[in-house]
């Protein structure tokens, strides 16, 4: 499998590895198993999610809880247990946590966004993985975006997040009609 990680405002793509799936279904049962929830609840997400594309080498992976503004230490507790630590991202109506190399805490291979279940967030999420799965020229310009943007000296990760964003906006406009 190819090596996940990135470090912190490292911006780099790499090619569609079908090994990212495995590597999801693995974490998703670590997760379902410390937290003792069913795997509807822990969906994988990102470009890793999308077939064909390239993508940075971090497995994002959605996690549905009942109420994002009441979740327990003992699940923060469960998900630290199992190399999960939360990050101090500010996020609305999310919670985000990382899973690195080693505890020298500077490469990232995982991230869990916590989010309430079949909430706006989550909706939106699964989505935009969805339509781009279903549509290769949505999926192409996807990756030509990502690629112009990575290939940009200085790139580093929130602006290279944020010009993604109107990309991300119109997909999700096609939610609507």
């Amino acid at each position: 499998m190819m090596r996940l990680g990135l470090k912190r405002d490292e911006v780099k793509l790499v090619p569609h590895d079908e090994a990212w799936t495995m590597e999801f279904l693995s974490v998703q049962k670590q997760v379902q198993d410390a937290l003792g929830i069913d795997g509807e609840a822990v969906q994988h997400i990102g470009s890793t999610a999308i077939k064909e594309i390239k993508a940075k080498p971090i497995i994002d992976i959605l996690l549905g809880v009942e109420n994002i503004s009441q979740v327990e230490a003992e699940t923060f507790q469960a998900l630290q247990a199992i190399g999960f630590y939360r990050l101090k991202v500010e996020r609305e109506q999310e919670i985000v946590l990382a899973r690195f190399t080693d505890n020298t805490f500077l490469e990232k291979t995982h991230y869990i966004h916590m989010t309430d279940i079949n909430g706006e967030k989550w909706r939106k999420l699964l989505y935009f993985r969805d339509a781009l799965n279903a549509d290769a020229s949505l999926r192409q310009e996807y990756e030509r975006l990502k690629r112009a943007l990575a290939e940009k000296k200085g790139m580093e990760i929130i602006k290279y997040t944020n010009e993604k964003e109107s990309f991300v906006k119109k997909v999700l406009m096609m939610q609507e009609k």
